[in-house]
């Protein structure tokens, strides 16, 4: 049995291909797991669970598919996602992770992220995660009707893009100081995230040893994931969608 970790499928109606790609790797690879792990940015939006598109729908009913057959499905928040709530969980059999867990990966205490909170020279967009992430603001916002909360997700997609497009690449990685005292922090030598749509595998040194990350790709053209198994190290892998 092995251990599966995605994220960044930024599922939306327009990508018909990655949802195909996406179920695609739930009935060949996701079904002889132990436990799949999808590390935010599932979907390219969320405006709350009381939304159902034929997608969401689709997609809910394949992860229950999946939960039904015995794999542990846990799910953590993005920056496009951040809105799931415990109604989406119960509904596919999953369970919400908080944005930093340590998980016991067969012997190996492992730090799993969405991983934007670690870009930190982004200032702006700190502080704008900052404001999406008050409860306060959630529950304000979980109020308003459907049709509000549709557009105002447009509104802030389209400032995000037009924001980005301005940005250093530099910028919207990781800060490596950041990563180092969150690993730290929390005593972990290997930590996995996503976010930064730069998959790779980076040595580094914490609490004085040598330490891993591991960064998942995300689902452009490519089913990106990383697989774990008892005697198995973490490895990043790839396929082209079919």
């Amino acid at each position: 049995m092995t251990t599966l970790f995605i994220s960044d499928l930024h599922l939306e109606e327009e990508r018909r291909d990655i949802t195909d790609a996406f179920l695609g790797f739930l009935k060949d690879k996701a079904v002889h797991a132990e436990t799949l792990y999808i590390l935010g940015d599932f979907f390219e939006a969320w405006i709350g669970d009381d939304e159902h598109t034929p997608l969401q729908d689709e997609v809910a009913a394949a992860l229950k598919s999946l939960t039904d057959q015995g794999v542990d499905l846990f799910l953590m928040h993005g920056n496009r996602d951040f809105l799931i709530g415990e109604d989406y969980c119960n509904r596919v059999g999953g369970t919400l992770l908080n944005d930093p867990t340590v998980v016991d990966l067969y012997g190996t205490p492992t730090l799993l992220m969405h991983g934007d909170s670690l870009c930190t020279a982004d200032v702006e967009y700190q502080k704008f995660r900052a404001n999406m992430r008050n409860p306060q603001w959630q529950a304000m916002f979980l109020k308003r009707p459907l049709a509000d909360r549709q557009v105002v997700a447009r509104q802030l997609r389209e400032m995000s893009m037009a924001k980005n497009q301005g940005k250093k690449e530099d910028i919207m990685d990781v800060t490596k100081d950041e990563v180092v005292r969150v690993m730290e922090e929390h005593g972990v030598q290997r930590l996995i995230h996503g976010h930064t749509h730069r998959p790779a595998i980076h040595d580094l040194e914490a609490n004085g040893e040598p330490a891993k990350r591991f960064v998942l790709g995300d689902w452009d053209s490519h089913v990106w994931w990383i697989e774990v198994g008892p005697d198995q190290a973490p490895e990043l892998k790839k396929e082209a969608f079919r």
